[in-house]
């Protein structure tokens, strides 16, 4: 069964819950998608218990309630299988200081940070679909170029970091690599044609 994906919203944070409670997403539930959004001691390894992680949580189900929404969730059927968090790069404060993930120009791009599908439909491709639904729902909200920062595991000692994804599958997807600051993490952009709105019917 094809995915079909929502925005995050109010109303659909059980969904996202059953995402990241599921089996083999446990970094998703430590720092629910917010560790790029912020900076300094907010950010960091954070064990079960930690105040941060409440915290995260919170701040993530606020933004459910914005717009830009914070990410898409995946479904087959009714079921929630998948998340991908994307929107404009300055929405991610921790890449401003990043050196692997540093800008690499000033053109206005909208970023896509990470996946998280549990265990169980790992293998199944949800990824790769995930990854094609944030590139048509992109052009859609008329963003022109969409940049990401997978891990090239061709490389020797490449980073178990699943949760960017990986360059190959980028690659699949039509993104090009336009730098590299570090040997197993390339940053790859795509640039989307925003459709033309149909014509007015007389």
């Amino acid at each position: 069964m094809p995915i079909v994906v929502r925005p995050l919203t109010a109303e659909r944070w059980d969904d996202l819950e059953a995402v990241f409670n599921a089996k083999g997403c446990s970094v998703a539930r430590s720092c629910w998608c917010m560790y790029y959004r912020k900076s300094g001691k907010e950010t960091g390894y954070m064990r079960p218990g930690d105040d941060r992680v409440a915290r995260n949580r919170k701040a993530l189900h606020e933004l459910a309630s914005h717009d830009p929404p914070p990410g898409l969730i995946g479904y087959r059927g009714h079921k929630p299988v998948g998340w991908v968090s994307l929107g404009p790069r300055e929405d991610y404060r921790k890449l401003e200081k990043s050196r692997v993930m540093k800008a690499v120009d000033g053109e206005p791009v909208w970023s896509i940070i990470c996946f998280v599908v549990p265990s169980e439909f790992r293998g199944q491709g949800v990824a790769r679909e995930l990854l094609a639904a944030a590139v048509g729902y992109a052009r859609k909200r008329g963003v022109k170029l969409l940049e990401a920062y997978p891990v090239d595991k061709d490389e020797p000692g490449a980073a178990r970091a699943d949760w960017f994804g990986s360059k190959r599958m980028f690659d699949e997807a039509g993104f090009g690599e336009v730098a590299r600051h570090r040997p197993d993490r390339p940053i790859v952009r795509l640039a989307l044609e925003v459709a033309a709105p149909a014509p007015k019917r007389r």
